[in-house]
């Protein structure tokens, strides 16, 4: 989703008091107890040797392609780590 310099103006400029949040529940201690500290997984730039077919399909998925290839590898190592527990 995009949005316009003139919207994300309008928003920065927007008093407090203007600001629906009637359904956003507050937080109390319960929610605090059962939260946990999630870090992000870095990323690495690497050099990868992939047949020219494979890399113009995933290209041809449009902007995010290699996003979309890093997912497909999570889903591939995911499913390996956990069929080499059971």
């Amino acid at each position: 989703m995009t949005i316009s310099q003139k919207r994300l103006k309008e928003l920065e400029n927007l008093p407090e008091n203007a600001i629906d949040t009637s359904d956003i529940p507050e937080l109390d201690a319960s929610f605090w107890e059962k939260a946990k500290l999630v870090k992000p997984i870095t990323k690495k730039a690497i050099s990868l040797r992939v047949d020219s077919d494979v890399l113009d399909w995933f290209k041809s998925q449009g902007k995010g392609y290699q996003s979309m290839m890093n997912s497909v590898l999570r889903s591939y190592f995911e499913h390996e780590v956990n069929t080499t527990k059971e």
